[in-house]
């Protein structure tokens, strides 16, 4: 389920997973996490994403990429995107981003299958403000963004 009503009066924010219509062509709305947001320049090297030049500490994920990309600095008004499980995912690091009028909403809740009911949970990257230790917020265990 997807709160469409999210982004009226604010921006997507790190963290979040949201639903958006892809930029290339699909039947069906991806659903991803933002990792970066417009401006920022990301790569992605050694098994580790790195935001403005500070790999991010990614506890959430299947396994660490296995893949490099170059860096990448994200349009105005676009957010770049990656599934959590890194290896098998359609994502930013296949050379697009999400512009902001493709989000659709942002992911809260996942009713399937039925016995595995949850709320979504966001992450915060204290690495990158310098606040601390990393916190997921919405706590509910075991999912993940494909």
């Amino acid at each position: 389920m997807a709160s469409k009503a999210s982004y009226f009066f604010s921006n997507p924010e790190r963290g979040e997973v949201i639903i958006f219509n892809p930029p290339n062509y699909s039947r069906f709305p991806y659903i991803k996490r933002i990792i970066g947001l417009p401006g920022e320049t990301i790569e992605v090297k050694d098994g580790k994403v790195l935001i403005n030049n500070i790999p991010i500490n990614e506890g959430y994920i299947k396994e660490p990429p296995r893949y490099t990309m170059p860096p990448q600095k994200i349009p105005t008004d676009e957010y770049f995107v990656l599934g959590d499980n890194r290896n098998n995912a359609n994502d930013s690091h296949n050379g697009w981003t999400v512009p902001r009028e493709s989000i659709i909403g942002k992911a809260w809740f996942v009713y399937w299958p039925p016995g595995k009911w949850e709320v979504v949970k966001y992450y915060s990257y204290p690495e990158l403000t310098g606040t601390g230790k990393q916190e997921a917020t919405n706590l509910q265990p075991g999912w993940s963004v494909t």
